[in-house]
């Protein structure tokens, strides 16, 4: 199969050295300057240095290759969700899709589905997310994820491209479940962080996942979700899996807040996106639209905001009062 793969981040990068030994793969870079240095250097030394590209991998930065290569194979865009819009505008209309990104348009508060209903309504759309560090993945140690679209078909060619004996992928047809649990995981990630940051406790850490889930389900079901894809690979797994690892930046960006520091100084420390800063003020918008309450996700708004200390989130979420859980 020929699979091009449009963004040479950690994530697209690390998805085509996984494809490269099976497939025809053609890594594209938007900067030539970045394109070159892989080139020269073997590897990706800006997000995954100690990762060397296998010699089948392809390399280039002229669009018009990358429509050539894909032709009859698969598309899948590995730049942030700032950047999904654009890369579908420029898409053939019969083009397979899918995308790696995880969250909201900050300009629309658009999921990913709904800016390809609107910029590609006629093309082949899916999403492939689930638990997954980039790192791992490229590593070849055991992966699994989901790939989700109304289009069952293209969910199957999701399968033939990057099934593997590491990497299991398995096919949903609710890409809304799957994008709500990519999207909200990463802010939950950034609370997890936090509360980790200031020694809460495992107690706490737990409370906070089982809350975030509660909110996360609550939000896809308004979208129009399914309640049981928050229980798999893109729900509970990828949450889990952020809000815990060590590998994770939004975890990261709640530790250096705990810490004291100022969201300029961690965003230019971490070097890379961390994508849940951009999707917490927007997911806060699209749940008050849907009148859906999600309070851990309003506190991490004011604290990166700066409107509440870490200290000071916490006592406004143990002051709620007593409720059923639901």
């Amino acid at each position: 199969m020929r699979i091009a793969v449009l963004g040479a981040g950690a994530w697209g990068t690390a998805l085509a050295v996984a494809a490269a030994p099976r497939h025809e793969v053609l890594l594209w870079a938007r900067d030539p300057a970045q394109l070159s240095e892989m080139q020269a250097s073997g590897c990706n030394r800006r997000y995954l240095p100690e990762i060397a590209l296998p010699p089948a991998l392809q390399l280039g930065s002229d669009f018009a290759q990358v429509l050539d290569h894909a032709r009859d194979g698969l598309l899948v865009i590995g730049t942030p969700m700032s950047g999904l819009r654009e890369q579908l505008a420029r898409l053939p209309a019969q083009a397979q899709v899918l995308w790696l990104c995880k969250g909201f348009e900050t300009t629309t508060g658009a999921l990913g589905h709904e800016i390809a209903r609107e910029v590609q309504p006629g093309a082949q759309v899916g999403v492939l997310s689930g638990p997954s560090f980039a790192l791992e993945v490229a590593r070849s140690q055991p992966t699994a994820l989901v790939a989700a679209s109304a289009d069952e078909a293209l969910a199957n060619q999701a399968v033939l491209a990057f099934h593997s004996d590491v990497l299991r992928v398995y096919t949903s047809s609710d890409p809304v479940g799957v994008e709500v649990g990519g999207a909200v995981k990463n802010v939950m990630a950034i609370a997890t962080g936090i509360a980790d940051g200031l020694s809460l406790g495992l107690n706490a850490r737990a409370a906070l996942i089982t809350r975030g889930l509660a909110e996360m389900t609550r939000l896809g079901l308004a979208l129009g979700a399914r309640a049981e894809t928050f229980m798999g690979l893109s729900g509970l797994g990828d949450l889990v899996l952020t809000a815990t690892g060590d590998l994770s930046r939004n975890r990261k960006v709640g530790l250096l807040l705990a810490e004291g520091q100022a969201l300029p100084q961690i965003l230019a420390q971490l070097g890379h996106v961390a994508e849940g800063v951009h999707t917490a003020p927007t997911l806060q918008a699209r749940a008050r639209q849907l009148g859906v309450e999600m309070p851990i996700t309003d506190v991490v708004v004011d604290v990166l905001a700066g409107a509440l200390t870490p200290a000071q989130a916490l006592r406004q979420l143990m002051a709620r009062e007593a409720r059923a859980e639901l």
